[in-house]
């Protein structure tokens, strides 16, 4: 017997397919159906193109016949879906999978599109049983035993809105070998005759033509900050009392910044100084 109630261990496209029923308002008709869905009232679900058609056991002897749907999205709205999750790979990783993206919604929206029932007037279903009422208990048991079929296969949510399974995937991975041989074509490599010879690791650093002396421009740090500033007072062992413990590590920081001030200013006047010569 299955619990309707959200679920930690649900898929989350299965429960997002509960959250917007629910959110449509219908709360004692559905708690009725969920009922239904529960004590296995759905005695078939079956797929015709993009229209689900279901036998749902109530109180008459013959099973009432239930048909649900979606608008489904013509040709020119799944090429643009297609497409779209053609372009990022984890996307269709996780399709050819058989895995829902986290994110897939964001792939219909950016297209002007839902992939689940944006309203009410979203989903069109009829029962034979005698109540008027839209959806009756009947359908909202379809409604429920659907966000199983999600979980077990989120194509068949696709299949609502006009994609079967083969036909996604085939698409898909179309698409995705075609952009491969485009990759591979833009990244073809030259000619062995054109390729540069092979780099010797003793000349690496080694640059013999002439530098242009206005391309080379020296200039003077923009802070005084230096690395010993960075990584603060050295850890030098401690001496004499605890007020004077921190004396000899602070004079021998001073001492180096001296040092490094000097090599600083020594390395500027040899660069100005060879730059000038050169020039």
């Amino acid at each position: 017997m299955t619990n309707y109630d959200a679920q930690p261990g649900r898929e989350w496209w299965a429960q997002r397919w509960i959250d917007v029923l629910e959110s449509f308002g219908w709360i004692r008709r559905l708690a009725r159906a969920r009922n239904y869905a529960r004590e296995g009232h759905v005695l078939a679900l079956d797929f015709r193109g993009s229209k689900v058609h279901a036998l749902v056991q109530g109180t008459a002897p013959e099973p009432y016949k239930v048909s649900l749907s979606l608008d489904p999205f013509d040709q020119e709205q799944w090429q643009y879906v297609i497409e779209s999750l053609s372009q990022q790979a984890i996307f269709s990783a996780k399709l050819l999978a058989g895995e829902m993206p986290q994110n897939i919604e964001e792939v219909f929206t950016s297209n002007g599109l839902s992939l689940f029932p944006f309203t009410k007037f979203d989903i069109h279903s009829k029962c034979s049983c005698p109540d008027p009422a839209n959806p009756c208990k009947h359908i909202g048991a379809v409604y429920y035993v659907l966000g199983d079929r999600f979980s077990e296969d989120p194509f068949v949510l696709f299949q609502l809105r006009g994609r079967t399974k083969e036909q996604i995937i085939t698409a898909l991975r179309q698409l995705r070998s075609m952009n491969g041989e485009a990759s591979t074509s833009e990244l073809a490599l030259p000619p062995t005759s054109d390729l540069s010879p092979p780099l010797d690791p003793h000349q690496f650093w080694q640059y013999d033509n002439q530098l242009e002396p206005s391309l080379v421009v020296i200039v003077p740090p923009p802070s005084t900050e230096t690395v010993l500033d960075v990584l603060g007072l050295l850890p030098l062992k401690p001496e004499g009392t605890a007020s004077s413990a921190s004396l000899p590590a602070q004079a021998v920081m001073d001492h180096l910044k001296t040092i490094y001030e000097q090599v600083s200013q020594q390395a500027v006047i040899t660069a100005m100084t060879a730059g000038s010569n050169e020039g």
